[in-house]
């Protein structure tokens, strides 16, 4: 029988990152960390009012069990902080129109924000654990995704899902003020509680949806229980058993993209932040295909589209071609690139509007998207950077290309500050709050990480 030394005491990658949660200072944080905290606090507040009336939340609140002092955003009736989580969390992340991290893809605000805020409403903590708990929390799960690029996905399962537990965990530590060693074990439990995997791509169901709010449920928890002295494993990212050997066992991992810089270099402030509310290497072809019809092209010109893609996007977002030609849900939609390219040619855009029933089975988005295809580039950036291309042949035998160098909304070209303020504005209004009530929200945000405690998330407690 083989044995593996195992690291010296405070040397194991957990540790590492424990001693870095416990030293955070909000006070200390660089400027482009705030804001992009504060970015992802506004996104998460309006998408969880987008989808309050959705039949998926639904079913998560029947789920729940009476009432806390927590509140799920645009409901009045209060819940426990790990009901509250997992909600908003669901919510967040329910149409698919959240941040994503492009070396990843990651989707950090959908559960670390409502971890977050669970604990800190929990706990009756300010403004300032807030802001630790989410730029920590977004850190975290950004530099986790760097580890073992493609291999989580590769594997079965959804990185936003299994990340986003021990992410959620360093985020509520952080909050907490929990030290060095209870961070670590944090860190460890929730590896025994991540889970998540990627087959609802087969029918479009909405597993995927609560995959955020179960990460931020478990990250809640476990940080509680490591408070409470339950002991998790330190080597539980790097160990023979550990995360990564379960969730990404066909590439050996890479820890100096987690630990180098920590403290110092603050990837979260590349976090893009969606114009288009379907799956992330998606949006740049919905780029070209808007374009395209600004270019004067017709549809019924068109006799054929290729797309050069990235390899580790066909699986998710190509393939099997014919179900992604004619998804079967509204969901499934938005993980059609055939569809959402389509979609965007007639409408110009890619929101709530554009995956529902009706369009899902209009014979002229259909008629489009079955004209589309794809090739695999082997020279893609894919997941260093995501790119949008296609070739559109037409009838009088003119090839038309256009090409998407980056994903707008990204590090390479941010949403501004205006955009960002009406996207989650509209959001809030698509939940049913009328301008006055969106306008707090609003404001409640940009100030909260200032607050001498969460009481002002009452206003949120509110159905209309």
């Amino acid at each position: 029988m083989t044995t593996t030394a195992l690291p010296a005491a405070g040397h194991a990658v957990a540790e590492q990152l424990g001693h870095w949660i416990a030293g955070t200072d909000a006070r200390a944080l660089p400027d482009e960390a705030v804001a992009t905290a504060r970015r992802l606090l506004l996104d998460v507040a309006g998408l969880c009012v987008a989808g309050r009336r959705e039949d998926y939340i639904a079913a998560t609140l029947l789920a729940t069990d009476g009432t806390g002092a927590c509140t799920a955003l645009g409901h009045a009736r209060p819940l426990t902080a790990f009901d509250a989580a997992l909600v908003n969390g669901t919510a967040a992340h329910g149409e698919d129109y959240d941040d994503t991290f492009e070396g990843g893809p990651v989707h950090s605000g959908a559960v670390i924000v409502p971890a977050v805020l669970a604990a800190c409403e929990r706990e009756h903590l300010g403004g300032e654990a807030l802001l630790r708990g989410i730029a920590v929390g977004a850190e975290l799960m950004c530099r986790l995704a760097l580890v073992a690029p493609k291999a989580i996905h590769g594997a079965g399962f959804h990185p936003t899902a299994v990340l986003g537990a021990l992410a959620a965990a360093g985020a509520v530590a952080a909050s907490l003020g929990l030290p060095p060693d209870q961070a670590a074990s944090a860190l460890g439990i929730a590896g025994s509680m991540a889970a998540g995997i990627i087959e609802y791509l087969a029918e479009g169901t909405s597993t995927k949806r609560m995959h955020a709010g179960w990460a931020a449920q478990s990250g809640l928890r476990a940080a509680l229980m490591a408070r409470g002295g339950f002991a998790g494993p330190r080597t539980v990212l790097e160990g023979v058993h550990g995360f990564y050997k379960a969730f990404a066992p066909s590439r050996p991992p890479d820890f100096a993209p987690l630990l180098d810089g920590l403290g110092r270099d603050w990837v979260m402030a590349g976090i893009a932040f969606k114009p288009y509310a379907c799956g992330t290497m998606t949006q740049p072809f919905i780029d070209c295909a808007i374009r395209l019809a600004q270019q004067g092209v017709r549809a019924d010109e068109i006799v054929a589209i290729t797309c050069n893609v990235g390899e580790g996007t066909v699986h998710r977002l190509w393939e099997d071609l014919a179900v992604k030609h004619r998804p079967p849900t509204p969901y499934a939609a938005k993980f059609s690139t055939p569809f959402c390219m389509a979609v965007g040619f007639f409408d110009g855009r890619a929101g709530f509007g554009q995956f529902t029933e009706a369009r899902i089975r209009d014979p002229q988005v259909l008629a489009l998207a079955a004209k589309i295809r794809y090739r695999i580039d082997p020279a893609d950036e894919y997941p260093k950077n995501f790119t949008g291309h296609l070739a559109a042949t037409l009838a009088d035998g003119r090839v038309v290309e256009i090409r998407q160098p980056h994903l707008r909304g990204g590090a390479r070209e941010p949403l501004s500050e205006a955009e960002l303020e009406a996207k989650a504005l509209d959001n809030l209004r698509y939940g049913g709050w009328d301008d006055a009530a969106a306008e707090a929200a609003r404001r409640w945000c940009r100030d909260a990480f200032g607050a001498a405690d969460l009481s002002g998330l009452a206003a949120f407690r509110r159905e209309s």
